[in-house]
C-alpha cells in the first residue's frame, strides 16, 4: 500500500512513513500487552481443559484484533486523505528551510496577533506614502515656482503694453 519499493531514502523519514512507524509500534505494543500468558490467566479453567483450543482462540482472537485495527487505521487515513496532506506538510516544511524570517506564529491573544502583522506592513506602507508625498510636494513647489514667473512675466508684459500704449498715444 506504499505505492512501490522505489528508493524513498531522504534525510529524514517522511511524516507518512513516521506516522506508519507510529502505528506499528502501537499494535506491537497492542499484542504485546494481550500476550498468551494474560489470556491463559484469564481463562484459567478453559485452557486445563482444552490447552490448544484456548491457543487458538488466542491466535485467531490476536490475528483478528490486529486486522480489524489495521482496516480502521487505513479507513481513517483515506478519509482524511493523510498521504496527501502528510506529503504537503513535508514539502512545506522543505521549503520554509530556505526562508531567512521565522513564520508567523499566533500568540493567542488576538489584539497582539493582528498587530504584530499589521503594524510592520502599516510601518512599510506609510514610508511608501510619505515618500510619494514628498515627491508631489516637489512637483507642486515646482508647479508654484512656474506660476510666480508667469505672473512676473505677465505683469511685466502689461507694463510692456500700458508703456506702448502710452507711446503710441
Amino acid at each position: 500500500a506504499d505505492g512501490g519499493g522505489g528508493p524513498v531514502l531522504s534525510a529524514a523519514p517522511g511524516r507518512a512513513q513516521v506516522f506508519a512507524t507510529v502505528v506499528d509500534t502501537f499494535l506491537e505494543k497492542l499484542v504485546a500487552a494481550g500476550s498468551y500468558q494474560r489470556f491463559v490467566n484469564c481463562y484459567r479453567c478453559f485452557y486445563k481443559l482444552q490447552p490448544q483450543l484456548t491457543r487458538s482462540i488466542y491466535d485467531q482472537l490476536i490475528s483478528q484484533l490486529e486486522a480489524s485495527i489495521k482496516e480502521e487505521i487505513q479507513e481513517v487515513k483515506n478519509e482524511g486523505n493523510l498521504e496527501g496532506l502528510f506529503s504537503s506538510l513535508d514539502k512545506i516544511v522543505e521549503e520554509a528551510k530556505d526562508r531567512e524570517e521565522p513564520a508567523w506564529r499566533p500568540s493567542g491573544i488576538p489584539e497582539e496577533d493582528v498587530r504584530s502583522t499589521m503594524v510592520p506592513y502599516c510601518l512599510k506602507h506609510r514610508s511608501y506614502l510619505r515618500s510619494v508625498l514628498r515627491e508631489k510636494e516637489e512637483e507642486n513647489r515646482k508647479v508654484a515656482e512656474s506660476v510666480l514667473m508667469g505672473r512676473d512675466r505677465i505683469a511685466e508684459l502689461q507694463q510692456l503694453i500700458q508703456a506702448r500704449q502710452q507711446a503710441w498715444q
